[in-house]
């Protein structure tokens, strides 16, 4: 570099743009809300269903927040399949691990839904309704033998009808946006 080059004058960087504030997303069409709506209610009342021919609950509120999030959001990074069944199941070991050991209490389910939370972010299996799980099996200890295999069948029934879902109605996002 010659040394009249450190004198000449250096241009100055453009500010870079400020990113646009977020906003809401925009209101789904009346087809698309009726249909989602249409979509939840009947798996959950599909759940409903099986729980009463079999006469154990199935139908959870971790279970109905992760349905409204398949059909209502299917895009996003919590509403996929790995997160969705593993995320659940992560919670549910969690939440028996941590009945074992401390009991049932508000102290145990609240370090039961932490510890959900940090193995489902380790493990890329974000999806929140997965805490609640955890939170319910330390609050009110259901049997695993019953408890986990409902679990599961109900997650994987509630992907499936995100998969089938998302294809009947003309111009829907494609669920899911990735399997695994």
């Amino acid at each position: 570099m010659s040394p009249h080059a450190a004198l000449r004058p250096q241009p100055t960087p453009l500010p870079t743009p400020a990113p646009a504030p977020a906003r809401a997303p925009a209101r789904p069409t009346t087809a698309a809300a009726l249909h989602s709506v249409s979509a939840v209610t009947a798996v959950l009342l599909g759940l409903v269903a099986i729980g009463a021919m079999i006469h154990e609950p199935v139908l959870i509120p971790p279970l109905a927040a992760s349905a409204a999030l398949v059909h209502s959001a299917p895009t996003l990074p919590l509403a996929q399949p790995r997160g969705v069944i593993v995320g659940h199941l992560v919670g549910a070991a969690v939440g028996y691990a941590v009945l074992a050991a401390a009991g049932s209490s508000g102290w145990a389910a609240a370090v039961a839904a932490g510890v959900t939370l940090a193995l489902n972010m380790a493990a890329r299996t974000p999806h929140s309704p997965a805490v609640a799980t955890a939170v319910i099996i330390v609050l009110q200890a259901p049997a695993p033998d019953r408890f986990v295999p409902l679990l599961f069948g109900s997650t994987v029934l509630l992907v499936l009808t995100g998969f089938a879902a998302s294809r009947v109605r003309r111009g829907a996002p494609r669920y899911p946006a990735y399997w695994w």
